[in-house]
């Protein structure tokens, strides 16, 4: 009830301010249609139709058509802009709810990249949506300006950690997400546990120019991963722009520009990110100093028309120190209420240094041919030490409230001490030369791929735990030998080779009505650690009929396999299973979309339908965000759900969604006689939601909502077996929310000389975890006096505020 109240005056202030920036009045608006085609004349679908200046902005449907209402009364721009394509400007000054209608046609870029050019030929096929960039600075959450912070929103995503850019898909764990970056996968740490350890994702939201994403069922261009693909392109400049931002958790800037007779290119980022304000809302209290840094840059050279180098380079690195001093948790029931204290000596020193660089030469001799080769390497140094010394309490408090004691510990029910140890070290490398195409005629779109990869991985763990409970250290012994609660000492290492290569076809069958597509294609994959070789077919169709109402639908499936990377072949003990085989899955889907208008304004509401068939599963356990696979078991198992979704202007001009999905995943783990038991990842339902809206009359003030809701996940007790995961943790449930408002624009230039080069700046007000609700990442193990194990929550952040300042330029 306490954090419920404490909400109030932040809500109420922030409406103060709404209201009082509002009162200047609230004009009319008019209304815009038309249809934008293409140079051939057909419709472009998916074209960005926005108010320059202000965040009101639609996207055409499949036939090219749009309706945007704009303010009246005043004169504003619209700009209509596609990937792939010139972007064009329109005046308008319109009367109050007049109706003005203005067809376009949009011109093929010159300086888009040759592969977008054959993609961006046809309809958007196969399963896989296209997540507009322009919602990165729009999200009020931690990962605010952040890729993942965006994918989190969409069906069939879930996380329950805000200080993690890592999230699930139907069921999978972190490590079946596929993320490409210019056709370059990316790799995830391997050492990090909690999510304030992570730092920074390596994508970089001010370089984005395209999202695509599938949550399963991918065709065979895309690698081999069982859960989603997330497919990144990062933007070709064709002016010089720039951009900065600082606020209380850091601060960004990027640059880019042509030369040369615009032959050159670049564009550069680089951001520094530090978690220190947040943290400081966490139970366990004390010294810490989290930096994150990483600087990335796409340097291109257009030697010719049909002819261009690129070269991208990233190099990040991630420190976390920390200090503790105190911790207090209250946890329990209103029968039983408990509290844990706890007083620390020591520290944690982490460090995550990774590089990355790619060589890209393209060649395009004409809009339906593409032929790239990419070489690129890449490479980690990992360190994870601490020597952690904690005492704790464990106590029952009274809750009788007519007690003058109401909250005091009345009863101690334990006490005992632990010492964390731990020095772990990593260092990877990975080299490989790929070869991709695309060849686009008048039915067929071809594409193809090889790559060969070598890996090297070394690895040192060593790390233990001891506790005693009231003196006595756990394990008991009565031969005066004193044994560790826990202990890991090894040293590992891989070197191995992967070839892989694909073939898929897209193709337009003849059909009365409508268009439909089918995508068929079959990967291939090779090992020679375990000397597997695995062959993946896969298959999309998507129809598009000609009826009133505007339906599509799809259909889509295939095997998935996913070979091990390394962390899947180490056992509890450290040591390396040279038996391991690729997990598998057999997947298919299906789905509807529809498109449809309200309230005189265009939504979609897509729903799919999927069942997974697993095998060879490695079981794993997570603890916060780390992820130990137990390479001696194997399982099978299944995931099966629906996810909806529904997105539109529910306030005119601005796009908000909503994502809900229902899932179930099971595995039987072979030899344990314990049947099918819930995976770590088995949520029944998951819903989140973005919303914006604006003040009428005044756009310059915006509001951005993003609220998650997940059900309860399975847990259980430290080092125990899968089927021991019978307990469930709460649900995770936040609200944040962001107030924006337009300080200058290019409609509204300042005056001072040495900002007249600002294009926009906007300064952002951000309310994190609105409810201040206590959300559950993992728990503490403590032991009492008569022998009972105690589960301490470890929670996530607390309400914090945010001041953010962004300028463009």
């Amino acid at each position: 009830m306490k954090n419920i109240l404490s909400v109030y005056p932040v809500i109420f202030s922030i409406l103060c301010l709404l209201w009082s920036s509002g009162l200047s009045g609230q004009s009319s608006n008019a209304t815009l249609t038309g249809k934008v085609t293409g140079t051939d004349g057909e419709p472009l679908e998916l074209v960005n139709v926005a108010l320059r200046d202000y965040p009101i902005g639609t996207t055409t449907n499949r036939q090219g058509e749009y309706l945007l209402r704009i303010p009246a009364g005043k004169p504003v721009r619209v700009v209509f802009s596609l990937i792939g394509y010139t972007p064009e400007e329109r005046s308008f000054n319109a009367s109050a709810e007049s109706r003005l209608k203005t067809d376009v046609i949009l011109k093929l870029s010159q300086e888009v990249i040759g592969e977008v050019t054959v993609t961006e030929s046809r309809k958007n096929i196969g399963n896989v949506m296209k997540v507009d960039p322009r919602m990165l600075n729009n999200l009020p959450t931690i990962g605010g300006g952040s890729v993942e912070a965006l994918i989190k929103t969409l069906p069939g995503v879930s996380s329950n950690n805000e200080l993690s850019a890592q999230y699930s898909v139907r069921g999978g764990n972190f490590d079946e997400n596929l993320v490409y970056v210019n056709d370059i996968e990316i790799y995830r740490p391997f050492l990090i546990r909690a999510g304030q350890q992570e730092g920074l994702s390596f994508i970089n939201g001010d370089l984005v120019s395209s999202i695509d994403f599938s949550a399963g069922g991918f065709s065979a261009k895309y690698g081999d991963k069982m859960s989603s693909v997330l497919d990144i392109k990062y933007r070709r400049p064709v002016e010089f722009k720039g951009s900065a931002s600082i606020s209380m958790l850091g601060a960004t800037a990027h640059a880019e520009d042509l030369s040369l007779n615009r032959k050159f290119s670049y564009i550069a980022g680089i951001r520094y990110k530090t978690n220190r304000y947040l943290l400081g809302t966490l139970d366990e209290q004390g010294e810490y100093d989290p930096r994150f840094t990483d600087f990335q840059t796409q340097v291109t050279w257009q030697h010719s028309e049909h002819f261009d180098l690129s070269f991208l380079g990233n190099i990040a690195q991630n420190d976390y120190y920390f200090i503790p001093r105190q911790r207090e948790t209250t946890f329990g029931t209103w029968q039983t209420p408990l509290n844990t204290e706890i007083y620390f000596e020591g520290s944690e020193r982490d460090r995550f240094t990774t590089w990355l660089g790619a060589i890209s030469a393209n060649y395009y001799p004409n809009n339906d041919l593409n032929l790239k080769f990419i070489a690129s390497a890449y490479s980690a140094a990992e360190s994870e030490t601490y020597d952690v010394l904690g005492e704790y309490y464990l106590n029952e408090l009274e809750r009788n409230m007519s007690s003058e004691e109401f909250g005091d510990s009345i009863l101690n029910l334990g006490v005992g001490t632990f010492l964390n140890h731990a020095r772990n070290y990593l260092d990877a490398r990975v080299f490989s030369l790929s070869h991709r195409g695309a060849l686009n005629t008048d039915k067929h779109l071809f594409n193809w791929g090889v790559q060969a990869q070598v890996e090297g991985i070394d690895n040192t763990l060593n790390e233990w735990i001891y506790r005693d409970s009231t003196g006595y250290s756990l394990p008991y012994s009565e031969n005066g030998k004193v044994d560790l609660y826990y202990s890991l000492n090894s040293k590992s290492s891989l070197q191995s080779a992967r070839f892989s290569g694909f073939f898929q076809d897209t193709w337009q069958l003849p059909v009365k009505t409508g268009n439909l597509y089918i995508t068929s294609g079959i990967r291939a994959h090779y090992w020679d650690f375990n000397r597997e070789f695995l062959i993946s077919p896969r298959f999309s169709i998507s129809y598009y009929p000609e009826w009133e109402r505007n339906f599509s639908f799809k259909l889509s499936g295939g095997w998935y396999h996913q070979p091990a990377f390394f962390k899947e072949l180490v056992s509890r003990t450290g040591e390396i299973n040279t038996e391991n085989k690729a997990q598998r899955s057999f997947q298919v889907l299906a789905g509807t979309d529809l498109i449809f208008n309200a309230w005189d304004r265009p939504f979609r509401y897509t729903t799919e339908v999927y069942y997974k068939n697993l095998s060879r599963l490695t079981p794993y356990q997570v603890d916060n965000v780390r992820i130990r696979y137990l390479s001696d078991l194997s399982s099978k198992g299944y995931a099966a759900g629906l996810d909806m979704k529904i997105n539109g202007e529910f306030v005119s001009g601005v796009q908000s969604w909503a994502s809900l999905s229902v899932m179930r995943t099971r595995e039987d783990v072979a030899g344990d006689n314990h049947g099918f038991i819930p995976r770590p990842t088995d949520q029944l339902v998951n819903f989140s939601l973005f919303f914006q809206d604006y003040l009428p009359g005044n756009p310059t003030w915006e509001m951005h909502l993003a609220a998650f809701y997940g059900s309860r996940l399975p847990t259980g007790p430290p080092k125990a077996e899968p089927w021991q995961n019978v307990f469930r943790m709460p649900p995770y449930r936040r609200i944040d929310l962001g107030v924006s408002k337009v300080l200058l624009s290019s409609t509204r230039p300042s005056q001072h000389r040495w900002l007249k080069q600002v294009k926009d700046a906007i300064i952002s007000l951000e309310v994190f975890n609105l409810l201040n609700i206590n959300n559950t990442v993992s728990y503490f193990w403590v032991s009492s006096s008569y022998g009972d194990m105690f589960a301490v929550p470890n929670y996530l952040t607390g309400r914090k505020l945010n001041l953010k300042l962004s300028i463009t330029f």
